[in-house]
């Protein structure tokens, strides 16, 4: 790679990480008090105990959990429906309790949203 190439693939790459900065500045807020009321609202149900929950500019997932309980969400999530937020709520809460896709964790999300195959599905033809 000549140093003009280098230079050039590391200007875009700095200008997408500015832009993406700007928004998840921007989104962040709204995507926290989505996701915590969204949070609340189903672990009445299932009263799991989690810990740090944060709102990230993840490029490949919409959410995740740690072993510690820690939940991450993508800061694009206030852009989702809100069948598709409740989804994503539900899956990594469900997480907490069960750490894989086995049965027994779809069983868990089943519970609360039935339809979790047409959500999923739906999840996965948005792009990140």
């Amino acid at each position: 790679m000549t140093i003009f190439r280098w230079i050039r693939v590391r200007r875009k790459r700095s200008i997408r990480s500015a832009k993406t900065t700007a928004l998840l500045r921007i989104h962040s807020t709204t995507a926290r008090v989505l996701v915590h009321e969204r949070l609340v609202y189903w672990n009445q149900y299932y009263g799991f105990t989690y810990h740090r929950v944060s709102i990230r500019a993840q490029t490949t997932r919409w959410g995740s959990c740690s072993s510690k309980g820690n939940l991450n969400f993508n800061y694009r999530i206030v852009d989702l429906p809100v069948h598709l937020v409740d989804y994503l709520i539900v899956h990594e809460l469900c997480h907490l309790q069960q750490m894989n896709h086995g049965p027994a964790f779809w069983s868990l999300v089943a519970q609360t949203i039935p339809d979790y195959r047409t959500c999923r599905s739906q999840l996965k033809s948005i792009s990140l």
